[in-house]
């Protein structure tokens, strides 16, 4: 029996869902090894543990900080685990115990959000920058979630073995919760779910949505997701141009999102890159037609059930939204298309290839 510790500190966050499914079925996948999950404190309660021999214990280390490369580094050695995987690449690089990384992308590598300090900012660029390359050359192995994050890590660190390296997909859940009704002020409106920073690209969504309005003169965007900066951004710029018919609705509870994903006319995802694009998956569970950008790792993971733009072309991703909305037949097809699409894919199985990068890291001569 060996004693398997998961940094998932970031289980509370956008890319938390990764952690939460992860650990949900490495219960019903590895009843024999002995698992810590490392939480913060005021996450102590969010995921609790279903199996004997799964155990949450809380650490207060925030990311990219010196005591992530101190306290957290002799925390570890402490704990003595046989082997830890990090969920994120961030994480004390003089830990010399084996290690598992999951990288999600690369976006604070190559993208920069105007909502933050721009010095601070690129100072934490090339902070990231040197522990990536550390992370990527230093660990036992690495998680890709999509052949894209792959070649992108090889690209930038070529000297990473490839066969450190194994893609192993996300996937996504249809709620069976009861909706809950979301009051909008439209009845037909189009939607995207998740964070707002720059390279989500919610300006020029905006932008082709007000040209849709000439021939939709109701359509509705609604944008979901905490109103952070990058959202006040967002809606300072639209504002300033006096755009209508667009709502941000903050946080919104599981059954309305629900909801909200079952009655859009079309889910709309503009990105400008991606390392998996799991709000799409999602959509495709209710039936929603993907109209999606055609950068990165998306047409890899959406294949034929999305539509897609070109996420640089106003008009373009406007063209692209009006002819779902406007051809029955294009509606159908994609609604089909991602029934089948979203098959491809299983958290039992994520975790599954998981478990088997642990036990290979764990057979390994040190």
């Amino acid at each position: 029996m060996s004693h398997i510790a998961i940094d998932a500190r970031i289980i509370n966050s956008s890319t938390g869902r990764y952690v939460e499914r992860l650990v949900t079925y490495l219960q019903e996948v590895d009843t024999k090894n002995q698992y810590t999950i490392l939480v913060p404190e005021k996450d102590k309660d969010f995921w609790v543990p279903t199996a004997e021999n799964f155990s949450v214990q809380t650490v207060n280390y925030d990311n990219y900080s010196l005591n992530e490369q101190l306290g957290f580094n002799a925390f570890l050695k402490n704990l003595g685990a046989d082997l830890v995987h990090f969920c994120m690449p961030q994480q004390p690089i003089a830990y010399s115990g084996k290690k598992v990384t999951t990288f999600h992308d690369l976006t604070l590598l190559k993208t920069y959000n105007s909502d933050k300090n721009w010095l601070i900012y690129h100072t934490k660029q090339k902070i990231g920058k040197y522990v990536f390359r550390r992370v990527a050359n230093e660990n036992n192995h690495i998680i890709a979630i999509s052949e894209f994050t792959k070649k992108e890590l090889l690209s930038i660190f070529p000297e990473v073995p490839e066969k450190n390296i194994s893609v192993i997909y996300e996937a996504s859940d249809v709620s069976d919760i009861a909706p809950k009704k979301y009051t909008l002020p439209f009845k037909k409106f189009i939607l995207y779910v998740g964070q707002q920073s720059d390279y989500k690209n919610i300006k020029r969504l905006g932008d082709a949505h007000q040209i849709l309005l000439a021939k939709y003169p109701d359509l509705g965007l609604v944008l979901v997701g905490n109103k952070n900066e990058s959202a006040k951004t967002n809606e300072a710029y639209f504002n300033s141009r006096n755009y209508t018919n667009i709502h941000f609705t903050g946080f919104v509870d599981d059954n309305e999102l629900s909801w909200l994903y079952a009655q859009s006319q079309a889910y709309i995802f503009p990105s400008l890159m991606e390392g998996f694009g799991l709000p799409g998956l999602e959509a495709m569970g209710y039936g929603t037609p993907v109209v999606s950008s055609n950068a990165t790792c998306l047409p890899e993971v959406y294949g034929q059930a999305a539509h897609y733009f070109d996420p640089l072309d106003t008009s373009d991703i406007a063209d692209a939204i009006n002819q779902v909305l406007s051809d029955e037949k294009l509606r159908s097809r994609l609604a089909k298309n991602g029934y089948k699409q979203i098959k491809r894919y299983s958290w039992k199985k994520m975790a599954k290839e998981t478990h088997r990068v642990y036990e290979q890291v764990l057979n390994e001569k040190k």
